[in-house]
């Protein structure tokens, strides 16, 4: 496809944007008897059927190569439920209306009788909206992806809707590709029978309700609007860290690594929610491109900027709260003399008006001491011209934390005075906690993005171009570790913090990482 038929599709998914109403919908998932459907995707459609959030009516269709009846189907995903539900017990009144819905194509994927197969399931009701507003969830591997819209397309279940419709659509899980070349490739099957705005491309990191937050915290709240930018903010940090190791992703991880498993998607996305300019309103695409106008706007960088501003990092053997930890190298199906990092540390600059002159940290890793994800807005300094001279001052400059997860809430940090005669000053904070304010109750990712994906709206999923715009910034610096191998400086101790290389990329600054602090 060349530049101006994309940029066609990019408008025409941009004029239909508006968010339907949740009609009838068929939802078919690849991959049914896979384990993000038992854990993930069927709890999660349970749990809008429990809340009456599903449309009416509704089916759902698993399709998938073992040889299953749809009572053995329903059976199967009861026994699941009952392990990853995140309400217990199971309502066994609701469950019995959801299983009623349930039904099961036995076909392999390459299999195109099998997709004839699936038609025929999905032409047998009345209801023309479940005949024809269908949802493909293609729980598979990315490689399966052109395949299966290729057979749903000569089946006549998926055409590409060129006026931007979005009656029929596919959901595509991560990775989409692993560098920008594949990523493209991938794009470019999937645009041969689906339209853009078809294309639902999940991250669900994106369906976190605090990631969802960072937007209506920043423009419904005139005060801090005011102080977003170069003019108030001295630097910003990212950080999202894992407190398990690879474990059994040994084989998985020795292809991905730490950039492209979580710092190409997650971490980028978390970064340009919280940089972006303000939309023009809330609709799909004006959101998301001003995600993709700040990933645009990040400096790229040259050889001798990679070796000065990322560091990357990989654990030996330590331990985690008491549990001992193996060396990376150690891990079942990683190569005994891997470089492959399962840390990363980076400084970004976005080149734009707002940011300016002001740097992005940005960290992920494994074996660290918690699993914890937060950003952190530093202020710049006050002049302390009042209280030089006051020994018992303790000033620090103000910040503002967003905890993702866990413990999710926001702290704004300042300086207070100590109660009594003296002039004694310390840093306190001011803390908002999602939990206190609203319960404890957070939806499950999944739950929020199906939704979401049923009523067609494209907010919280990746477009095109913000995909291959982030494995330009990813592949970069990728290109440049290439057959180089790890220094003594860049492994770090399993239940550490990474290695010190990462704690000199801020100090070179006259910064240092502030490490979240889980509530007790």
């Amino acid at each position: 496809m060349n530049e101006s038929s994309h940029l066609d599709e990019l408008l025409a998914s941009r004029a239909s944007s508006s968010r339907r109403q949740i009609e009838p919908c068929t939802v078919v998932i690849f991959g049914a008897s896979g384990d993000l459907t038992a854990r993930k995707l069927i709890p999660a459609l349970y749990h809008l059927a429990l809340e009456k959030a599903l449309p009416t009516p509704y089916r759902i269709v698993g399709f998938a190569r073992r040889e299953k009846t749809d009572e053995s189907f329903r059976a199967e995903l009861r026994e699941a439920l009952g392990k990853f539900s995140r309400t217990q017990p199971v309502n066994d009144a609701i469950w019995n209306a959801f299983a009623s819905n349930l039904h099961y194509c036995q076909a392999d994927i390459s299999d195109a009788e099998g997709y004839r197969k699936l038609k025929a399931i999905v032409e047998s009701t009345d209801n023309e909206k479940l005949r024809s507003n269908l949802l493909f969830y293609l729980a598979t591997n990315p490689s399966q992806f052109g395949e299966i819209a290729t057979h749903l397309h000569e089946v006549g279940l998926l055409e590409k809707c060129e006026n931007g419709g979005t009656m029929k659509r596919l959901v595509v899980e991560k990775p989409f590709g692993h560098d920008l070349p594949s990523a493209q490739e991938l794009n470019a099957e999937l645009i041969q029978h689906a339209h853009e705005s078809q294309i639902f491309r999940i991250d669900h990191y994106l369906g976190k309700e605090t990631v969802q937050n960072i937007l209506t915290f920043r423009f419904s709240n005139g005060i801090f609007e005011h102080l977003w930018n170069r003019d108030s903010v001295d630097h910003v940090q990212i950080t999202v860290a894992e407190k398990l190791g690879v474990g059994s992703r040994g084989g998985y991880y020795e292809e991905s690594g730490a950039m492209r498993d979580m710092l190409q998607n997650h971490v980028l996305q978390v970064l340009s929610l919280i940089a972006m300019e303000p939309p023009v309103s809330l609709e799909a695409e004006n959101v998301r491109d001003e995600k993709v106008k700040l990933l645009k706007s990040i400096r790229p960088m040259t050889p001798a900027d990679i070796l000065q501003n990322v560091v990357r990092g990989q654990y030996f053997a330590g331990d985690v709260d008491g549990d001992p930890r193996p060396a990376y190298r150690s891990e079942p199906k990683v190569n005994p003399k891997s470089n492959v990092e399962t840390f990363v540390a980076m400084k970004l600059w976005v080149d734009n008006w707002r940011w300016s002159g002001v740097p992005f940290y940005l960290r992920t890793g494994k074996n660290l001491p918690v699993s914890a994800s937060e950003v952190r807005i530093q202020f710049k300094p006050a002049p302390n011209i009042l209280f030089a001279a006051n020994k018992n001052a303790q000033l620090d400059p103000n910040s503002l934390t967003l905890r993702l997860q866990p413990n999710e809430g926001i702290a704004l940090r300042f300086n207070g005075k100590v109660p009594g005669a003296a002039m004694e000053l310390r840093p306190v904070r001011m803390q908002f906690s999602y939990d206190t304010e609203f319960g404890a109750y957070t939806p499950e990712a999944y739950e929020r993005l199906l939704l979401e994906a049923i009523a067609g709206n494209a907010t919280l999923f990746i477009r095109r171009d913000e995909v291959e715009t982030a494995w330009g910034i990813v592949d970069s610096i990728r290109n440049a570790w290439t057959d180089k191998p790890l220094t003594n400086r860049e492994f770090y101790l399993a239940g550490t913090w990474g290695p010190t290389a990462a704690d000199d990329l801020l100090a070179a600054d006259g910064h240092e990482w502030k490490h979240p602090q889980l509530q007790k």
